[in-house]
Formats: C-alpha cells, structure tokens, sequence
C-alpha cells in the first residue's frame, strides 16, 4: 500500500496590510513555501492595501510534507523587497479540517530564530559500564540548512548538549549542507545518566562580527540513528494581533492510501459494466449512482477522475455519450442545456481540458504570442485615460484598427483548425449534436444557442464604445457556424479505442518556451554571462532545444535517461531560478545540463512538466547535489570527487493540471472515497432496478465498497505491526 497525498490552496485576497512605503501604500505579493521551499509566487497588486489574487495551486506530494506557509512580502523597484508578514500552517492543521480550511487568517511577525529548515543525521546513544558512564553522539552531516550569511550559505556548526555538559564540532565554513562525520563523548556521573533523558543537538551558523545565527534543533532519546528534521527555537509565532493584516485563503489536503491494483478491479468492473453507450440512459447503474450519491462540491474532481480514467480504458467517447444523454434526456428547455452543476456538464467541461488544451494552445499560440510581443496600445474604453502624443480620437481609431486585425487573425485561427482538432473531440461533439436533435426536433431551436443570437445582442447598451467591432463580429459569426458544422462531419470509426497511458501523447508539445541554457564549453569570466537563451519542446519522449523555434538544427534529450529534475542553490552560479536536469547514457554515467527560469513560477512549472513525463522511468535517483562542481569541489557539499553521492535527497512534487499522468490506482480510489461519503444514500436507493437478478446495481456497489473497506484495514493493520516492530528493534 503507497501514500498519495495532495495540496490545494487559493490565496484568495489580503486585507489592512501595513503601509511599506513612503507613499502609504505597499505593492504586496506572495510566496507560497512548503517545507520551506518556494512553490509559487503571487503577482504584484501595486499600491494596495487590501490587494486581491484569488490564484489558486495544487500539488502533488509523493512524499508528503511538514507545513505550508505564505508570506506576504512589498516588492521594491531598488534594493531588497520588504517582509510584512506570514501565515504557517501545519500539516496536522490542515488534515484536521475534513473540508479543508476557508477562512482569514492573521498574518504573524517573520521571527529569524522560527526561520529553520533542513535535517541532520545523528546517531545517539547512552554508555555505561562498572568504571564509568558517557552519552555519544556522531553527527554524521546536515543538509537544507537556512542560509544566514549574504552568500546565500551559512557556517554551520552543531553543539551537543546533556544535561550541563555540552560539546560542539567544527565549523565548517560556506556550505548548506555540511558534513561533519564527528563523534562527540560527554562523560558523565552515574546519577546523571537516565535512559529517559533527553539529548539536545543544535546547529548554528558561526559569525566572526555579532552573535551566532539559530539553524535549528533536535531533542531526542538516546539509542537512536536516524535523520532528524531541525525545529524552530521555541515553536510558537510571535503573534501580531492582526496589526500586520491578513489573508483569506482556502486550503484542502487530500491523504489516500492507495491498494495494489487488483483490490480496485470490482470497481472498475462495475465503471465498465458493458459499453455504457448500449445501456438505457433511465437505467440505474453505477454511473448513475454515482451522480446520486456525490455532492454538488465534489462533483467536479469526480468528473475529472472518471474523464481520466474512461480515457485512459479508450471508453471516453461512449462514456460520455452515456451522460450527455442523460443530461439531454432530463432538460426540458435547451437554452438550461449543461448549464447546472450535473455529472454530464462537469464531465464534458475535464473532458475539454484534457483533450483540448493541447489543440487551443496550438491554434491561438502564434496570434496570442504576437499579440504580446507587439505590446500595442488598444483601449477603446472612453472613460480610460490615455496620455501620450496623439489625440484620444487617433488613440482610438488606432485602437479598433488594431483590434480588427487581432479578431480577425483569432478568428480564421479558429475556423480554419477543423483538421488540427482531436478526433476523439469532434466524434463526441458529434454524438451530443445528435442527442439535442434528437430531444429538441422544434425548428425554432436549430440555431445555435449563443453564437447564433450573437448579432441580435450587439448594440443593446453594453459596451457601447465596442460599436466598431460590430460589423467584424457578425462576419465572424457565419464563419463560426460553418467551422462548427465541419466539425462534426466525421466518420465515427475513426478515433482509435487503444488504452492510452497518459493525457498527453508524444506527438503533443506539452510545454514549451525560451529559457537559458548553461553554456559549459570554454573559459567562463562571470557565470551570468554563460547562459545561452534557447528555445525548449517538450514532449513525452524528447526536450529538445534549439537557437530559435524556426531554427533548423536542434538537440535532443531523451525523456527516459532523466534521472532527476532539481532546482539550483542560488550560491551555485550567483543566479536565481536555475534548475538542473540529470540524465544518464547507456554507459550509466550521470550528466548534468543547468538551465535557468525566469521566474520561480515559470521554474516550478518546467520541472514539474518534466517530472511527469518522466514519472515512470527506472533510472531516477535518490539524491542529487544542489550545487555545481567548481574549483575541484561541489559548491553545496564541499566535497571534491565530482562522483560522490549527491547531499540532497530527491523531490517528486508536481503541480496538478489538465496534463497530469494517468495513474488508474489513485483516481479508483478517489471514486471509492466518494462511494463511501454517499453510502447512506446507496443503501436508500430504490431496489426495483436490477441489473441481475436479485441484486440491483446499489447492492452490488454497497459490496465492492465493504471488500474495499476490509482491504484498507488490513493494509493498515499490517503497516502499523511493522511500524511497531521498527520501533522496538
């Protein structure tokens, strides 16, 4: 049995921040860390106060977590960016609350000392025979520590303490991630010496001007090796009193124990009980009783759960025909068609998501991307002031000439990408065509519903000031209706009902950019000047990079010798947002390429990309090292054989989106979490409708969930015996 864990949080809003400038104003963002690494940053809401984001994240956390914190932070045009205030939130916490936490949260003082991050491996142990008595403790090495110093380091040292005896080890100078391999002996009397006293371990970062600066602690019993995760001083926030504001935020954790795939099978059975397009939409099977027993809250991670799985079996296409009809056969006005919160409408817009994304971004990419690069000035709005060298009058007609052209580029993209479309999407566009028609047989409703009445809605006092577009609207409307009915001339037959592992394909650019590449040939001066602007694709198969998307000759990697994908230390090339690849040749040597982001955004959404295509690769390793090897020895370590074992344990952390892997255990599982929330209803459905004889579908869904249940237990069970078995020995 594994452990699936998953992060969601909204920064919603921020409300009576402290002014930071001289202004009284403050230009506040966030950063979003977790276990003390960034994970996301906020945009800038200039000269606000009461600022709103309303950005929201999830991750995927393999290994789990400690806490999540958000600091709140005034971004300065010249020198450092000013801290108001953060918000911590324990893991505990959060798992408390069974519908997670939505709520304004007051944010607290940023005390340094409560600032600790990072583990040390110690092993301890109580000495005693008839001469004499010690406690010992070998403080193997640490890593992850805070940086205290400009550098970006710290010169760490630990201090062992016992009672009133206490002994420290060396200091080693400009490293994050020291390794001491040091036994420290304290002598002890023998009244002194308890099997249950407590041994302290403390790291501090040794200054030669001013006071030593905290990196953490460990208290522990003795008899014990491990790696422990360092603590904060005193463990309790300097309360604020909300003097320093605060911030609205919603944050949901999800913990699954995920079975071997073999206790899921009956479920999944009962999902694919027949192709569900043979089946009577007024039938109840467990489709339907799924749609019954789930709430309108959870109904759209169901939707993208079954989306996922149906795909993932070459079933989406009768799965969701299944549910259009439903949906189809249950309205009775088709202007309310998929407008309610219903399984059909949540299904069909994952389903969108999923299969579509990857055709939008290729269809409105180029005129998106001229879009920004042209920067042009395009406000009709009168009520928009606009200064500059021309009058408001040219400003404007120079505005709807802009506009013209950017609308007409967006709509024959549109219209002329019939061919670039997801088969699977213009079959299913397709069958629901037929559905309505079906239903809806009135030659009054033939028209399309918003495309169609369009034209009659222009001019009717909104938005007066977009008049001029008028004309180019109502031209793009009789485009957009033949474009839709070419759409859905195809031949059935034609999508292929082969599983497919994934979302996403080899043939489809999942993401793709201009970032910068380390330039590891010849003499470097200033490592600044060392990085390369290339442009990135990358697939499920390759990343590949080249000088410029037009340009000829490219190089590529192959996704299945990554081994790692890590961020940088900052102290490693003096540059932010630098993230590494490790990957390995058949001769099972190790190479790093470095490459640097332009934001920590944009950073934690390429490695995330590329964790995902490689999710399944064998190679990948355990740890890495977050520096670079330079002047004979690694920057983070300080070790010189460049083969030695990297000082940094490995991350898997994903963010959760439209592109995600299929992983058919974990989303069977989600389904089974919300069978059980909605068991009562089950039990209340109606039993005159049997799909064999003598057991309706509620009964045979009621028993699957029970086996299930047993399953987990004993899985549980097991996992604490051994837990218990690891603590003893």
């Amino acid at each position: 049995m594994t452990k699936n864990t998953s992060l969601y949080f909204r920064i919603v809003e921020g409300r009576n921040l402290p002014a930071k400038d001289v202004t009284g104003a403050s230009d506040p963002y966030c950063i979003v860390k977790v276990d003390n690494e960034v994970v996301a940053r906020t945009a800038t809401v200039w000269k606000n106060l009461n600022p709103f984001w309303g950005e929201e994240y999830t991750l995927h956390l393999p290994m789990g977590f400690h806490s999540l914190s958000f600091h709140v932070m005034d971004e300065d045009t010249i020198g450092h960016d000013d801290v108001i205030g953060k918000i911590t939130l324990a893991k505990d916490a959060i798992g408390s609350q069974a519908k997670g936490l939505d709520s304004w949260v007051n944010l607290t003082r940023v005390d340094p000392d409560e600032e600790v991050q990072g583990e040390i491996h110690l092993c301890l142990e109580l000495l005693k025979d008839a001469e004499k008595a010690s406690v010992r403790c070998k403080v193997i090495e640490a890593r992850d520590l805070a940086p205290r110093d400009i550098s970006g380091t710290s010169d760490p040292f630990a201090r062992f303490i016992f009672n009133n005896h206490s002994a420290e080890t060396s200091i080693i100078k400009k490293t994050r991630f020291p390794h001491w391999d040091e036994t420290l002996e304290l002598d002890l009397d023998p009244e002194e010496l308890h099997e249950d006293g407590t041994i302290t371990v403390e790291v501090w970062d040794w200054d030669m001007v001013g006071k030593n600066d905290f990196l953490g602690k460990v208290r522990r019993t003795p008899h014990l090796e491990s790696c422990f995760r360092l603590q904060p001083l005193r463990n309790k926030e300097a309360d604020a009193s909300g003097k320093l504001g605060a911030l609205r935020l919603k944050v949901r954790l999800i913990e699954d124990h995920i079975l071997p795939s073999v206790y899921y099978q009956p479920l999944i059975h009962l999902l694919f009980l027949q192709y569900v397009a043979t089946l009577n939409p007024g039938c109840l099977i467990a489709l339907t009783l799924l749609e019954e027993v789930t709430t309108v809250e959870s109904r759209q991670d169901v939707a993208m759960t079954l989306v996922k799985i149906y795909l993932g079996q070459g079933l989406v296409v009768p799965f969701l025909d299944y549910l259009n009809t439903r949906e189809v056969q249950h309205t009775t006005d088709p202007n309310t068609l998929f407008r309610s919160n219903s399984l059909a409408s949540k299904a069909m817009e994952q389903f969108m998501k999923a299969v579509g994304m990857p055709y939008l971004h290729e269809v409105l990419k180029p005129i998106i991307n001229r879009i920004f690069d042209e920067k042009k000035y395009i406000e009709l709005d009168p009520r928009i002031s606009f200064k500059g060298a021309m009058s408001e009058e040219e400003v404007r007609d120079s505005s709807v000439e802009m506009l013209q052209d950017y609308l007409s580029s967006i709509t024959e993209s549109i219209t002329g990408s019939v061919a670039q479309c997801p088969p699977v999407m213009r079959v299913t566009f397709k069958q629901l065509h037929k559905r309505v028609e079906e239903q809806f047989t009135e030659p009054e409703n033939e028209a399309l519903q918003s495309v169609g009445n369009l034209g009659l809605q222009l001019g009717q006092g909104k938005e007066q000031w977009m008049e001029p577009l008028h004309p180019i609207i109502r031209l793009s409307v009789a485009k957009v209706k033949d474009f839709l009915d070419k759409l859905i001339d195809i031949d059935h037959d034609i999508v292929s009902e082969l599983p497919q592992r994934a979302v996403f394909t080899s043939s489809v650019t999942v993401k793709e950019g201009y970032l910068h590449k380390f330039k590891t040939e010849g003499p470097q001066l200033l490592s600044r000047f060392a990085f390369k602007k290339r442009y990135f694709w990358l697939t499920s198969e390759t990343l590949t990079y080249a000088k410029t998307p037009d340009w000829q000759v490219r190089s590529s990697i192959p996704i299945q010798c990554v081994c790692a994908v890590e961020r940088v230390d900052e102290n490693a090339f003096q540059q932010q947002n630098v993230m590494q690849l490790i990957t390995q040749n058949n001769d099972r040597q190790l190479h790093i390429i470095y490459i640097q982001c332009k934001n920590v955004n944009e950073l934690n959404q390429w490695m995330s990309a590329i964790r995902k295509v490689s999710i399944y690769n064998e190679c990948m390793l355990p740890s890495f090292h977050p520096g670079t090897h330079r002047s004979g020895k690694w920057t983070c370590c300080l070790q010189a054989d460049r083969t030695v074992t990297g000082c940094s344990r490995t991350h898997s952390v994903t963010l959760g989106d439209w592109s995600d892997p299929l992983d058919p255990d974990v989303e069977t599982q989600t389904i089974f979490k919300q069978l059980i929330q909605g068991r009562d209803k089950l039990r209340s459905v109606d039993k005159t409708f049997l799909e064999v004889p003598g057991m309706s579908a509620a009964a045979r869904l009621l028993a699957v969930i029970e086996d299930l249940e047993r399953a987990h237990a004993t899985f549980q069970r097991r996992e604490n015996e051994n837990d218990a078995s690891v603590i003893t020995n």
